[in-house]
């Protein structure tokens, strides 16, 4: 069995959700707890009425941020064709359940990190001695030194002992 299709195996309880093209699966500012995996079809993600991505890989993660940080969702997902998802209520809990899903995330949240870090030293070098770009250092200095709200870490259950460690 393949990487994805252990990841997809760890949805199998749980419900499959089809939406027509044009639909919103997350809206901006709410608070679902719901994770959903995409299984086929495309979406795009659109922050504050701007459309910042599109997607189309079975497997893709929506709703991780809000789940993560605990906040609202951060961005609406809407179908730009039919699509279908595995929907998980509950998000945080499913994530603290299943480490390979959370390694696919942090593997999804990488990418996403390293795009947004290459677009950011593209367009600092693209405008390189117009200082009133100068926002653009203090938005890459945030990015790779921002401490966090709160700190993560694994619930006690989900440890190894290192005295009985094989």
């Amino acid at each position: 069995m393949g990487f994805m299709a252990d990841i997809f195996s760890a949805f199998q309880d749980h419900p499959v959700r089809r939406f027509d093209a044009g639909k919103t699966v997350l809206a901006q500012g709410d608070s679902t707890g719901m994770l959903y995996i995409l299984i086929e079809g495309r979406v795009e993600v659109v922050k504050d009425g701007m459309a910042v991505a599109r997607c189309a890989d079975p497997g893709a993660v929506f709703g991780d941020l809000a789940a993560l940080l605990a906040v609202p969702h951060t961005a609406e997902v809407r179908t730009v064709s039919a699509a279908s998802f595995y929907e998980v209520a509950d998000a945080a809990a499913f994530l603290e359940r299943n480490p390979a899903v959370c390694l696919h995330l942090c593997r999804l949240l990488a990418r996403r990190l390293d795009a947004v870090n290459k677009y950011l030293v593209d367009v600092k070098q693209q405008f390189a001695g117009h200082d009133h770009l100068a926002m653009v250092d203090g938005m890459l200095d945030t990015l790779m030194h921002r401490q966090p709200r709160a700190h993560v870490a694994p619930k006690a259950s989900t440890l190894r002992d290192p005295e009985t460690a094989d």
